[in-house]
């Protein structure tokens, strides 16, 4: 029977936080005004054409958000090209699960060039078997979409299936595909975490291996 881990990569596979705050900052200046941290953080785990329709309240056409996203992300990518903030433990997981036999898959929100600079950054491009974008889905987090669309991909069981988020709206995406959910520290609180239904919560990936997914496939 197979079994599969989905991973979340901002917040889980790379410590994006900074990037992207100043990549949205380097973004709103170039309009004319500034974005706060506070008003960041409120934002994180969203795809970025929602973040600017909300930050810009109806100002631009859809052509004008697809465009910003797009420059948005090219700020983003230039930041992480430059210095690429593994999160600790993240090629370790990966391979001590690839290892154990399981069926790994990447689920994000970010546009593909993100998902596989990160991939080519971590240099596990081959231990990874699906991968499914923001490009992919037309729902963002918390549908479930992106998972149910991962765990499709991988032809594993919704139910045979773990996610590992660290965004509030992720826990709750994978919740709603039937999926188990563990939850990483960092970008949220882990009062958040454990209310939005994760199964399990730490505050490092080195506390996750082949074992304790397993483990909890099995509850």
């Amino acid at each position: 029977m197979s079994q599969a881990v989905i991973f979340d990569v901002d917040g889980v596979l790379i410590d994006s936080y900074q990037a992207h705050y100043e990549s949205w900052r380097a973004l709103c200046r170039e309009h004319g005004f500034d974005i706060t941290e506070t008003q960041f953080a409120t934002t994180f785990g969203r795809r970025s054409s929602d973040i600017i329709a909300m930050l810009f309240e109806g100002e631009f056409t859809d052509e004008q958000i697809a465009a910003m996203d797009d420059r948005k992300e090219a700020l983003f990518r230039e930041i992480v090209e430059r210095d690429f903030p593994a999160m600790d433990g993240a090629v370790e997981l990966i391979d001590d699960l690839a290892g154990a036999g399981f069926k790994l898959a990447l689920g994000s929100s970010g546009p593909p060039d993100n998902v596989m600079l990160v991939l080519r950054k971590l240099d596990r491009v081959m231990s990874v078997g699906a991968v499914v974008t923001g490009q992919d889905v037309t729902r963002g987090k918390p549908d479930p979409q992106v998972f149910q669309t991962a765990a499709q991909r991988l032809v594993v069981d919704p139910s045979h299936c773990v996610v590992v988020e660290d965004a509030v709206p992720g826990i709750e995406a994978a919740k709603r595909a039937g999926m188990k959910a563990v939850a990483l520290t960092g970008t949220a609180p882990r009062e958040q975490l454990e209310a939005a239904g994760a199964d399990q919560v730490v505050d490092s990936l080195r506390e996750l291996g082949a074992g304790q997914m397993m483990t909890l496939l099995s509850k």
